[in-house]
């Protein structure tokens, strides 16, 4: 066999490992060759947000949902993010074909919100075996959530409803991260009974008081809403067997209950130093409203803007939230069943909104809360949309302004009889830089930043907080306020 001398072999050698590493780069971009920037992401438009959704509405889109298809829902801030749980609901979905198990999204500013899966693979399984248990099936679907932190624990509250009317259950499930995975710890309150009154056990809202004694508040229509103690180490009831008892109904009207009293929440103000029960009335497609009735302790009684007792056979205001009309809008209805929850002193409520062009669309509303300087809750009239708090001018204030005053229609009984939104429609309001109003030297305004004061001729006195927001259904920024008149009615404006 003839070899080729080692230095020819050596030559040889250098040659072909030249060739390896130059065919080995050729695929690499010249390094005198810029390469260009990947294409940067595309910034979030508000405008984006609709009222409704039907490309995006079908189970198939789901990771889309964003704020859409959300009924009942309980709001926690988690590091970076605000998570929101909520009910099994769709636009245009059959219950058979839902996805069970409670949904779930997250957002950095409460605008813009992504949906991120479930909490369940279907209905929980003790909430499920307890209501076969006891003679009922269960729902597929889950509804009503509460989530609240316990040291490192995540606590979610859930509603299980039945065939049987009233015949529900609430019960806990725990995680270390917000994402889960949850894992069931029991049964907290049913309402399976035969005998006697009791609310529906659905609905749940928990608060740890001053003393860090545990409360959960729940219920729906029935015998209205009701309170019981938990065990502050389990988050279960602290007597098994308990279901507590009732702080707040609902009135009558010819023999007839004045429609449903459902979905509580709970909040403590330190400023205040007053606990806020926030409870939602009538039907939740339509006429849903959410009143507040506040108390120095836990246990109550919680006291209406007239120092009434809730729990007296009567309706209580204030009414702070109702279904309402801007010009030009067709409305928004359903505006109940909210959560409550601050962040570095600022207060927001949120809950479902169904426009009323098609009241089956579910968005998710998310509004500023302020305080009246008698210590009243008052909500935007718009939706967050990331505005600041800075002081608006007095000079900014004259001019052309809708006012909407929720006023409020009793009609007794449920869907059937409340098939009305009872929508509370904007009206005329001229501020002149005079000092009066809508053309009348008798109606005057005075302004001492962020206060509003509204002096009518015959006596009526609004006092209202002014802010910057942005008018949604014109798609602009402009200047809001809220606040109640010396009735305890809820009044709203905002500039054109």
């Amino acid at each position: 066999m003839n070899k080729m001398p080692f230095p020819v072999r050596i030559g040889c050698w250098l040659v072909l490992m030249q060739l390896i590493v130059f065919s080995c780069k050729k695929d690499e971009p010249d390094p005198y060759v810029p390469v260009p920037d990947p294409p940067a992401p595309t910034a979030f438009d508000i405008n984006s947000i609709k009222d409704t959704y039907p490309e995006v509405a079908p189970l198939i889109s789901s990771p889309s949902w964003g704020p859409y298809n959300v009924h009942d829902p309980s709001i926690i801030k988690a590091d970076d993010y605000y998570y929101c749980y909520s009910t099994d609901v769709g636009y245009g979905i059959s219950d058979a074909a839902l996805t069970p198990g409670l949904q779930v999204r997250r957002s950095k500013d409460l605008i813009q919100w992504q949906f991120v899966g479930w909490v369940f693979q279907g209905a929980p399984a003790m909430g499920a075996n307890f209501i076969r248990q006891n003679g009922g099936t269960p729902n597929r679907l889950v509804w009503a959530p509460y989530v609240l932190k316990v040291g490192a624990e995540y606590r979610l509250y859930y509603s299980l409803a039945s065939n049987n009317a009233a015949r529900s259950v609430i019960g806990l499930a725990t995680a270390s991260s917000p994402q889960g995975p949850w894992t069931e710890k029991g049964i907290v309150v049913n309402s399976f009974t035969t005998s006697g009154a009791m609310t529906n056990a659905i609905d749940p809202t928990v608060i740890v008081d001053q003393q860090g004694q545990h409360h959960m508040y729940f219920g729906s229509a029935f015998d209205g809403i009701y309170t019981l103690k938990l065990d502050a180490a389990t988050g279960l009831a602290q007597t098994s067997g308990d279901r507590g008892r009732r702080i707040a109904q609902r009135g009558f009207t010819n023999g007839s209950i004045n429609g449903n009293i459902e979905a509580p929440e709970i909040i403590y103000n330190q400023e205040q130093g007053k606990y806020y029960l926030f409870i939602s009335y009538d039907w939740l497609l339509t006429k849903y409203n959410v009143r507040v009735g506040r108390s120095a302790s836990p246990e109550g009684p919680f006291l209406d803007f007239n120092g009434r007792d809730i729990n007296l056979v009567e309706d209580h205001g204030p009414m702070i939230l109702a279904p309402y009309q801007f010009t030009g809008h067709s409305g928004w209805q359903g505006t109940a069943h909210c959560a409550v929850f601050q962040e570095n002193g600022q207060y927001y409520i949120a809950h479902q909104g169904r426009p009323g062009i098609d009241p089956y669309y579910m968005d998710l509303h998310v509004r500023k809360m302020f305080w009246t300087q008698s210590g009243w809750p008052v909500v935007s009239p718009e939706r967050y949309a990331g505005e600041d708090n800075a002081a608006v001018a007095q000079a900014d204030l004259a001019g052309e302004w809708e006012q909407i005053k929720l006023n409020h229609r009793v009609v007794p009984g449920f869907e059937r009889e409340q098939s009305s939104p009872d929508f509370q429609a904007a009206t005329p309001l001229t501020l002149a830089a005079s000092g009066t109003f809508n053309n009348s030297t008798s109606n005057t305004w005075t302004y001492t930043a962020p206060w509003l004061e509204l002096k009518y001729s015959d006596g009526t006195l609004d006092k209202v907080y002014v802010q910057k927001g942005r008018d949604w259904e014109n798609k602009k920024n402009t200047i809001v306020f809220t606040g109640l008149n010396n009735t305890g009615t809820a009044v709203w404006g905002k500039k054109k």
